[in-house]
């Protein structure tokens, strides 16, 4: 227990406080801060709901978004990941999770290099903010309009030619567990990951975004992934991350004890 972290969108019902002081009164001392939930209030003083209920921000979610059609979108798109940055200093986030994003206007070759060179942009900043720029490949069934980057092996790619540690890998088992060459990628990858998201995929999956399982509902393999994934010596907070508008229409306190129990039995 002293490993789990919940998101925000995970229980997206609770706003902020409720959250915090539902996750604490349970024994769940992590979470994932969507940014939609920092909105409306100082960033300290959501900090210091959170410390108030013992509560450390694991992650913050999300940033990324790097390719344009235009000077100006890649501007706002820096723009806003510095914002980021920032967001999670205060919250004490240790990381800011990055949906790289794609456009189908572009080649996936081209969205990868505005990727790549709108993280690079963003590497100064986050050094000396001593927050990491976690990147999250997505299935590729994203990447059309989410994002080009699908393997832990092309987050890795990116990393080495970016060449800094300030630069990492978030792990979610939604998005990886379909790779023929994940164990050997994850091998690879080794300390560059970050962060371990978990959840499962339904059989059938009746939306591609809003209709996740619950750990142990469906077909991935959790525990295999997470013994590979901490055999790098990855050893951090294990993120429940879960889109589902099954899960969103029944009662917040029920779900978040079946959350726990699933993550105690399927994780």
């Amino acid at each position: 227990m002293n490993r789990l972290a919940i998101h925000t969108i995970t229980t997206k019902a609770w706003d902020l406080p409720t959250a915090a002081a539902k996750y604490s009164a349970a024994g769940v001392h992590g979470m994932g801060v969507w940014r939609q939930w920092l909105e409306g209030r100082p960033l300290e003083e959501s900090r210091r709901i959170l410390d108030d209920q013992g509560i450390t921000a694991v992650s913050l979610v999300r940033g990324g978004f790097f390719p344009h059609l235009t000077p100006e979108e890649k501007q706002q798109s820096i723009d806003d990941n510095l914002r980021a940055l920032d967001e999670a200093a205060i919250m004490g986030a240790s990381q800011v999770v990055l949906v790289c994003g794609a456009k189908p206007e572009l080649s996936l070759p081209e969205a990868r290099k505005h990727i790549t060179e709108g993280i690079a942009a963003c590497i100064p900043h986050a050094e000396k903010l001593g927050v990491k720029l976690a990147i999250e490949p997505l299935h590729p069934m994203y990447a059309d309009c989410r994002s080009a980057v699908n393997t832990i092996g092309q987050s890795t790619d990116i990393i080495d030619q970016l060449g800094s540690d300030i630069v990492g890998i978030a792990a979610d088992v939604y998005h990886i567990w379909w790779d023929p060459n994940l164990e050997q990628e994850i091998e690879r990858a080794g300390n560059k990951i970050c962060g371990f998201h978990v959840c499962d995929w339904l059989t059938p999956t009746n939306d591609f975004l809003n209709d996740r399982g619950l750990m142990g509902e469906g077909c991935i393999d959790i525990k295999g992934i997470r013994q590979q994934v901490e055999a790098t010596g990855f050893n951090d907070w294990i993120e429940v991350e879960i889109f589902s508008d099954r899960w969103w229409s029944q009662d917040p306190d029920d779900y978040l004890a079946k959350i726990i129990q699933a993550y105690k039995n399927h994780v």
